[in-house]
């Protein structure tokens, strides 16, 4: 079983927007974890998007997406969002949501991941 399952990538146009969902199919997420999304582009690696810590707290913005994605929770459900605006051809990845327990922007930190959804954006 995916301890992390994404949903909610497209082909969009730029400027458009997206939403994508992070749910833990393990069930709870404790109030210890950090939730990240990082996205893969082709022929490039992986790279820290953003995070936040599930106990509360300021979010964490890579700077290419910062003041147009936001990342949010949900706790009733364990799920993270990360709401994507203004969408940018540059944006176009796989993007992965990850489960850790230190506020990291390096993937390496992070143990759980989901198996990733694409988001293409077309200018």
């Amino acid at each position: 079983q995916v301890p992390l399952v994404e949903s909610g990538g497209g082909s969009v146009q730029a400027g458009d927007s997206l939403r994508l969902a992070c749910a833990s199919a393990s069930g709870r997420i404790y109030t210890s974890s950090v939730m990240a999304w990082f996205r893969h582009a082709p022929g490039k690696e992986r790279e820290f998007v953003a995070l936040l810590r599930w106990r509360g707290g300021s979010p964490l913005y890579a700077d290419s997406v910062k003041g147009r994605f936001t990342i949010s929770k949900d706790s009733a459900i364990n799920t993270v969002y990360l709401d994507m605006n203004s969408l940018e051809r540059e944006d176009t990845a796989i993007y992965y949501c990850a489960r850790g327990s230190q506020d990291a922007t390096d993937r390496r930190e992070y143990t759980c991941w989901g198996q990733g959804t694409q988001v293409t954006v077309a200018s």
